[in-house]
């Protein structure tokens, strides 16, 4: 029998976001799977939730096989000989979580990273890219009007869920903005969805760039528009510039001359270029006001230089001083305002965390029952006590050279 338990996240700051949810957890049982929940006062979904629909609570997991959960376990919470499921945020080769990734094969975990869980062609099956991209879009708003004081908007977060949030659009005159989104992805798709929910017309990149609006706009922007070849030949392969990023260079500035508001949405190679340089910020020209960094990679390896830290759901903005380069208090005329919570989806947990337990029940349960897979093969960063077939090339990471 298929034995789970739902462990506590334990991180600090909690995320209250749960793998799966209460209806979730019941149909597995019913359907055969010992489940059980660990007990825990910070989830979306409380203890008494999940004892309403016939879900076991207990404090003590450690006799289930397979531990899911959502965000990095604590060292001294990993339990040896385990299967486990969250996002490690070692795959990239993350200096903080080196030492987790070291306990892990120590312990003989095999770690499964939804990160890396993917299909025959590739493409990820399990994520929560959609709602980083929704609440990123909410927030870039919200971020926009403390600077401006134009409009109101309440945080998400302390909206019910998304369903509240689109009753406060509806309620809501925005201002007359021009925003740029770039991504064509899990994360920039949420993010246009909110866009379109709050009444934003989306406008096509030539026409954004070259036109005015008396109502507020946005345009979507693949890598052909704000990239180009640095040879001058023409972009013709979006397949080259993911292969090679490195031969590229941005093609980004118009964009900067245009807009009040960014939402960067991309997934970015460290060898892609910035999208603007910090001497740009001097420009006369360079009107953004607000960047919401959805994919919040830290400078100076980063898409956004002015992404010098991640902020946080309590914290959520701090300004950059576009004359000194360096943090400051926001909302000032000589600050970029910066949005760069790296847990957005902690913002609409109740929302997030039952779409990302559909994906979980669709494509990752079957191959529990069945014993494991190829999916599952192709996602084991860690297995049998040391790393697992596809993640060889963290090896010098593992051993700190």
């Amino acid at each position: 029998m298929l034995k789970i338990g739902i462990i506590r996240e334990d991180k600090t700051p909690p995320d209250s976001r749960v793998p799966l949810n209460p209806f979730q957890c019941k149909a597995l049982i019913d359907g055969g799977v010992d489940l059980l929940v660990q007990s825990s006062d910070v989830r979306c979904f409380t203890n008494e939730d999940y004892k309403a629909a016939g879900v076991p609570v207990v404090e003590d997991v450690s006799q289930q096989d397979v531990l899911i959960g959502v965000k990095e376990v604590p060292i001294e919470k990993l339990i040896s000989d385990k299967t486990y499921f969250f996002f490690s945020h070692t795959i990239k080769e993350q200096v903080y979580n080196r030492k987790l990734l070291q306990a892990v094969i120590e312990r003989n975990i095999r770690l499964i990273d939804y990160e890396v869980l993917t299909n025959e062609v590739g493409a990820r099956v399990i994520a929560f890219g959609k709602f980083a991209g929704m609440v990123g879009a909410h927030n870039a708003l919200w971020t926009y009007a403390q600077r401006t004081r134009t409009f109101e908007l309440p945080r998400i977060k302390d909206l019910y869920d998304y369903d509240a949030a689109k009753e406060v659009y509806n309620n809501t005159k925005f201002p007359n903005v021009k925003l740029v989104l770039t991504g064509t992805g899990r994360v920039a798709n949420g993010a246009a969805l909110v866009l379109d929910d709050m009444g934003f017309q989306k406008i096509r990149p030539m026409d954004y760039i070259t036109k005015q609006y008396d109502y507020p706009v946005y345009t979507q922007l693949s890598s052909f528009y704000y990239a180009k070849r640095k040879d001058k030949r023409e972009f013709d392969d979006v397949k080259d510039f993911y292969n090679n990023p490195s031969l590229y260079e941005s093609d980004f500035e118009h964009f900067l001359h245009h807009s009040d508001i960014m939402v960067n949405g991309i997934y970015w190679n460290n060898d892609a270029p910035a999208f603007f340089t910090i001497d740009q910020l001097s420009s006369n020209k360079f009107n953004i006001k607000v960047i919401a960094d959805v994919t919040c990679d830290i400078a100076p390896v980063s898409s956004i230089p002015t992404t010098i830290k991640a902020s946080t759901i309590a914290d959520p903005v701090f300004g950059y001083d576009r004359k000194n380069r360096s943090e400051t208090q926001p909302y000032q005329e000589h600050t970029l305002d910066m949005m760069t919570i790296d847990n957005l989806p902690n913002e609409l947990p109740r929302d997030a965390s039952t779409a990302f337990g559909e994906m979980f029940m669709e494509h990752v349960i079957p191959e529990l029952v069945a014993g494991g897979g190829t999916m599952m093969d192709r996602g084991s960063v860690t297995r049998d006590g040391d790393l697992g077939n596809n993640f060889e090339y963290l090896r010098d990471y593992l051993e700190g050279k």
